[in-house]
This record gives C-alpha cells, structure tokens and sequence, in this order.
C-alpha cells in the first residue's frame, strides 16, 4: 500500500507509486563545506538519491549552498530544537527538511516555518522515533511502543493540517525492529502520507544492514514505504550500496544488476569467494538490468544459474563462461572475471 499522495522533494518524487528512493545523510565535521561536498559526490556515485545535512548553525547553511551547487540530489535540513534555522536552511536551497514540530516550539513558531515553507514549495518531514515521544505520549502508553510513535505522528501531522499544510512525509523509526514494524503499519494504515522507512541506530554495517533488512524490507514487501534509509555506524557509502540491495532483492530497484552465487562445497576448485566478490565490486559500475552468476561447480553450475544472463564457473585451471545455462566459452582461470565483463559490456 505504497503512499497515495506524493511529495516532490527536488527532482525526485517521494509516493504517489513512483519508485522507492534511497537517501543517506552526511557525517563530515560540522561546517565543513568542501568535506560535505566530497563525501555527497561519493554517494551520488554509489546511487543516492537525496541526501540529508544537519543544520544547527550558520556554517552549515553555507554547506546547504555549497551542495545545491555541487550536486543534483535534493538535500534535505535536519533541524533539531531551532524553528529559525529551518526557515534559514530554506532560504538557504533546501528542497526539504526534516523536524520534530513539537520540539521546535509552539505553534506559532511551527507556524512560522510552514509559512516558509508554503511560500516555496518545500516538503517538511515529520520524523518520529522512540526517543523523541512527547512525556505526556509516554506517560499514556507507558513506553515508546509501535501506538505510542503512531500517536506522537498523528498529532504532529495534524498540527501541520491545522496549518492547512499537507506536503508531508512521515517517519516513525525506532531500533526495535517489531516496534518499528507495527508502528509503520499502524500509520500507512491511518493515512497516506508518503512513509520514510528506517530502523534508527541500526547497529555497524554487518548488523544494521541485517535488521535493515529485515524491518524496511519487511515492509516494503507489503507495499509500506515510498522512500528509505539504511542507518548504519559506517562509511554512509555503506547505507547507500545496502538501501540499493534491499530494493533490488525484493525487484523494486529497476535498471540495476543482480549477482547470485552459490556456497561452495567441497566440489569447489577455484577461489570463488575471491573471484565473486571481485564480480560484485565491479558490478557497482554496470547500470543495465543483467543477471549474473558465479558458480563453483563445472557440473551443476550452468545448470542451476541457467535464468541468469550470463555467469562463469571453473575447474582446473580452466574457466567457463555460460548464458541462459549453455557453455559459450572458454578461457584461463586466471582471466575469468575480465573476459566476463568484456561480454557483459557487449550484451544488448
């Protein structure tokens, strides 16, 4: 049940059955322009599609400028506490940004901030998570559960109605994944806001990818979610290459290739944990929809990858390069992965 509405946050649709988005969030130092710059380029190679800056001070909206001038993605505000610095941030470029309305003070400076907001056309994420339920939220719920968060979304989202405001995307994130689940749930069935996905404080790259994938790819597959973030302590490259998988497991990532690869076992000859991931790393610069596969097996490979368009095995010294699981060709072991690639750059 993929968001009804939709919101245009700069160049990129968020909703309304347009492709789910992959966003990230910068971590260089505060202020740091030319860092901000750099990293943004990074992930805007890797596949980005809108990045986040916090903002919480004037050094930051001089990177705010320094992005909208560098790169093509939307760059969203994240605004903790200070309404002035959300209106800054939007006369400064940005195409959205992130708040907490009631952190940010009363109504009237909430008010304040949609005004500008109006004024050009700029989406205002609602972000939620557990640790930023309202005390009298709490207090009522008893802890920051799945109805707690949907709670503490409804009322910020209908203090923005209140303001006849409604260029809204929704986030209830929290590092649980079954609160985060049933909370997510709870809102797309409530209302048909555009619905940011993401488990908060996922963890390193090995875990938060995991529960990532799990809870944002739980959801998805139950058509929950326009747009998403895989939060993780790492390298935000790392969100980026892990958001872009999850979308291509469940299909949702068109244009893009797919690596499958077996095991191994003891009938295994080559160094195929080498050899794969040296595929998928080189992957990362094909942009066509192709099927690969890597297998250990000169018996059952070609056999048991025979959907994919084009994959290799080996076994003695000797590689193997099939399609659609006949043999078209052989070649050195030791030139394998290059011959792979110059046959994929000739496919149609």
């Amino acid at each position: 049940m993929a968001s009804k509405r939709s919101v245009q946050i700069g160049r990129i649709t968020v909703g309304g059955g347009a492709p789910v988005s992959v966003q990230s969030m910068l971590n260089t130092k505060a202020g740091d322009a030319q860092a901000a710059v750099a990293q943004a380029k990074r992930l805007e190679t890797a596949g980005c599609d809108i990045i986040r800056l916090a903002v919480s001070g004037e050094a930051d909206l001089a990177c705010v400028r320094a992005l909208k001038e560098a790169t093509t993605m939307p760059v969203v505000a994240d605004i903790q506490f200070d309404y002035r610095l959300a209106i800054a941030a939007m006369d400064a470029g940005v195409d959205k940004v992130r708040i907490n309305p009631g952190n940010i003070g009363g109504k009237d400076r909430v008010a304040q901030v949609v005004s500008r907001a109006k004024q050009g056309g700029i989406p205002i994420r609602v972000g939620v998570n557990a640790g930023s339920v309202s005390k009298d939220i709490l207090a009522w719920f008893g802890t920051a559960s799945a109805d707690a968060l949907a709670e503490e979304a409804l009322r910020q989202v209908h203090m923005l109605e209140e303001l006849d405001f409604y260029d809204t995307v929704v986030s209830l994130k929290a590092s649980d994944v079954p609160t985060m689940l049933a909370a997510y749930e709870k809102m797309a069935a409530t209302c048909d806001y555009p619905l940011h996905l993401g488990v908060t404080e996922a963890g390193t790259a090995y875990d938060g990818t995991i529960k990532s994938a799990v809870g944002i790819g739980s959801l998805l597959a139950r058509g929950i979610g326009d747009t998403i973030r895989v939060s993780l302590t790492a390298d935000p490259v790392e969100e980026i290459r892990a958001g872009r998988a999850i979308l291509r497991a469940l299909g949702l990532r068109a244009g893009e290739p797919e690596l499958v690869s077996c095991p191994t076992c003891s009938r295994c000859t080559v160094d195929l944990i080498r050899i794969a991931e040296e595929v998928r790393a080189r992957l990362e610069g094909v942009h066509r929809p192709v099927k690969v596969a890597v297998m250990g097996c000169v018996v059952n490979g070609p056999g048991e990858a025979r959907d994919a368009d084009i994959g290799i095995t080996g076994a003695n010294g000797e590689g193997l390069i099939f399609q659609k699981g006949e043999i078209v060709k052989r070649v050195p072991e030791g030139e394998i992965v290059e011959e792979l690639f110059r046959m994929i750059e000739q496919m149609a």
